[in-house]
C-alpha cells in the first residue's frame, strides 16, 4: 500500500517527505517535482518566508538511475532560514536566552490547543510543526503520486474559485484548469482574468487594513475510471478519504465533492446525473455517458467514470498584522497575540497541496486495485481492466 509520511519543522533545518509501496519501475522527472513545490510558493499575497526559501527535493533514497526501485523514497527539502534560527531552535539545549517564544496565543491558530495538550508553557514549538510550511513536504510526496497516476493516464490539477468575497461563478473545463497549472507567472491561480484581477483587489484590502483573506480551490483528476474506492466499508469510500486527506491541510475548514453544498437546497431531480449510452466508441473506457456531472466523479463512495471534483474551504490566515486579542501564558493579563511572519492569501498555494493531497489518495486506492511489484505488472493489470470496462 502507498503511505506517506512527513517530518520537520517550519524553522528547522529541514523537510522530510517519505514515501512507501510505489511500484519499481515510475520514471521520476525531478524537474517536474521541483516545478511543483515552486507552484507551492507562488501567489499574490505570499509573504517574506517566500522570498527566502527556493524548495528544491533532494532525493534520499528509493530511486536510481532515474526510476523507483520499489523501496521507500526518501526526499529532503532544505529550509535556507534555518542559518537564522539555528542558535533559537537548537537540537541540544543551546542557550535559553537565545529562544523566542510565542507568549500569547493567535486566535484559529493551534497554539493555544496544542500547548494545553503538550503541556508547553508557550507556543513556539506548536507553531513550529502545525505551521503550512509543512505542506512542502506534501507536495513533493504529492509528485510522486502524480508521476505513477501518470502512467495511468490519470492527471490532478487545480484552480482558485474564489477568494474573500469574489468569485468565479460558471464552470471551467479540464483543459482551461491544466492551462493555467502550466503558467509561468502565477497571480492568484484563477483561470479567469477578469476574475482573477477582482481577486486580486481583495487580497491589497486585505493587506491595507492589517488582515488575512480565506478562499476556496478546486481540485479535478481527470481520466480517473470507474471503480475506485468502494462502498462495502465506510472507511473505504473514496469520497471520505478524499474529504479526510483535504481536510487535514491546514486552515481547511470545509470540504465539498461535486455540488455537495447547493445540493442540500434543491430537488433530487435537480441534482443527480441521468444516466445515458453512446451507441458507438467515445474513446472512454465504458460508454455510460452524463449530460453533467453534480456528484463530482463519485457515487457511492466509488469513482464513476466522470472527472473527480473536490473543493478545499480556506479560512483567512490566523496571524494578522493587525492582532486580535489574547492572553499572556505566563501571566494570563490581557494582550494582543503574538505575530509571526505571514502571509495575507494562500489560496493558489492550498491549492497545489490539495492537488497533491488527492494525488496521494487516487495512488494509493489505484495500488490497492491493481497491485504490482513493478509498473509494468500494474500497467499489465490496469489494461486488463480498461479492457474489461469497454467490455461491459
Amino acid at each position: 500500500m502507498i503511505r506517506f509520511s512527513t517530518a520537520g519543522e517550519s524553522h528547522g533545518e529541514a523537510l522530510i517527505a517519505l514515501i512507501s509501496g510505489l511500484p519499481a519501475g515510475v520514471p521520476v522527472d525531478l524537474d517536474f517535482v521541483n516545478r511543483e513545490l515552486w507552484r507551492r510558493q507562488q501567489g499574490y499575497g505570499r509573504g517574506g518566508r517566500m522570498k527566502i526559501e527556493t524548495d528544491k527535493a533532494h532525493v534520499l533514497s528509493g530511486v536510481r538511475h532515474g526510476q523507483t526501485i520499489g523501496s521507500p523514497v526518501a526526499i529532503r527539502i532544505e529550509n535556507r532560514d534555518w542559518k537564522n534560527w539555528e542558535e533559537k531552535l537548537p537540537v541540544e539545549s543551546g542557550d535559553p536566552a537565545r529562544h523566542q517564544p510565542v507568549t500569547s496565543p493567535r486566535p484559529g491558530h493551534a497554539d493555544l490547543a496544542g500547548a494545553l495538550k503538550y503541556n508547553f508553557p508557550e507556543a513556539r514549538y506548536v507553531l513550529e510543526r502545525a505551521s503550512a510550511r509543512e505542506s512542502a513536504a506534501r507536495v513533493a510526496a504529492g509528485a510522486f503520486a502524480k508521476l505513477l497516476l501518470k502512467t495511468l493516464g490519470i492527471e490532478v490539477s487545480s484552480h482558485v474559485i474564489r477568494v474573500g468575497r469574489v468569485g468565479l461563478e460558471r464552470t471551467a473545463a479540464w483543459n482551461q484548469i491544466a492551462a493555467a497549472c502550466g503558467r509561468e507567472e502565477v497571480v492568484l491561480g484563477c483561470v479567469d482574468a477578469e476574475i482573477e484581477a477582482r481577486m486580486k483587489e481583495e487580497v491589497e484590502e486585505a493587506a491595507r487594513t492589517g488582515d488575512t483573506v480565506g478562499g476556496i480551490f478546486e481540485v479535478v483528476a481527470h481520466g480517473v475510471p470507474a471503480g475506485l474506492g468502494t462502498y462495502a466499508n465506510w472507511d473505504e469510500r473514496l469520497d471520505g478519504l478524499l474529504a479526510w486527506a483535504v481536510m487535514s491541510l491546514q486552515a481547511v475548514k470545509a470540504v465539498e465533492i461535486g455540488r455537495g453544498v447547493t445540493a442540500a437546497e434543491v430537488f433530487g431531480s435537480q441534482v443527480h446525473d441521468a444516466i445515458h449510452y453512446a451507441g458507438s466508441d467515445t474513446g472512454r473506457p465504458t460508454r455510460f455517458t452524463r449530460e453533467h456531472n453534480n456528484a463530482g466523479g463519485i457515487e457511492g463512495g466509488v469513482s464513476n467514470g466522470e472527472e473527480i471534483v473536490v473543493r478545499g474551504y480556506l479560512k483567512p490566515i490566523s496571524t494578522l498584522r493587525r492582532p486580535l486579542e489574547s492572553v499572556r501564558f505566563d501571566t494570563r493579563e490581557a494582550t494582543a497575540a503574538s505575530y509571526e511572519r505571514s502571509d495575507i492569501c494562500v489560496v493558489p498555494a492550498a491549492a497545489v497541496a490539495g492537488e497533491a493531497m488527492v494525488a496521494l489518495v487516487l495512488a494509493r486506492l489505484a495500488q490497492e486495485k491493481f497491485g504490482g511489484d513493478s509498473l509494468c505488472e500494474m500497467k499489465r493489470n490496469f489494461l486488463g481492466y480498461i479492457e474489461q470496462l469497454r467490455q461491459f
